[in-house]
């Protein structure tokens, strides 16, 4: 089961999207209402995806970029209910996978997620198979 970390400064935002996110299997170990506490949580829990509010990422850029570089293998999604091309240029600029609409739909955001994860796996056997396979410790 994918951990995931929530940090919205909206309680009712951070309930709902935990909602969909543990109703579709994921195990949601974290909620944040800034990108401080949120870092606390990746520290603890080390989750594979991140939800993170567009208020909370623009407030504290350094703070997500440097969970970018830390956590290099979680995938990190923009939530929020307006989305511009500057914004969605600028957030993939930051390392950002994915994004999530509010209001939010179950099927979306699951299938949002789900998409991206697929995404990100088939990038990494690519990588694989361009490389010669995994290291022959790996494959012991």
């Amino acid at each position: 089961m994918l951990k995931a970390v929530i940090i919205d400064g909206s309680a009712v935002a951070r309930g709902l999207l935990n909602t969909v996110l543990t109703d579709g299997g994921y195990d949601v170990v974290g909620q944040a209402h800034t990108c401080a506490a949120g870092t606390a949580l990746l520290i603890k829990f080390n989750p594979q995806i991140v939800c993170i509010n567009r208020d909370q990422l623009e407030q504290d850029v350094p703070a997500v970029e440097a969970m970018r570089r830390q956590w290099p293998k979680a995938l990190i999604f923009m939530v929020s209910s307006e989305f511009d091309a500057a914004t969605v240029q600028k957030a993939h600029a930051m390392g950002i996978n994915g994004f999530i609409v509010k209001p939010f739909n179950a099927g979306t955001v699951l299938k949002t997620i789900r998409n991206t994860v697929i995404a990100m796996v088939k990038r990494q056997q690519k990588v694989q198979e361009e490389s010669g396979g995994p290291e022959p410790a790996a494959r012991e």
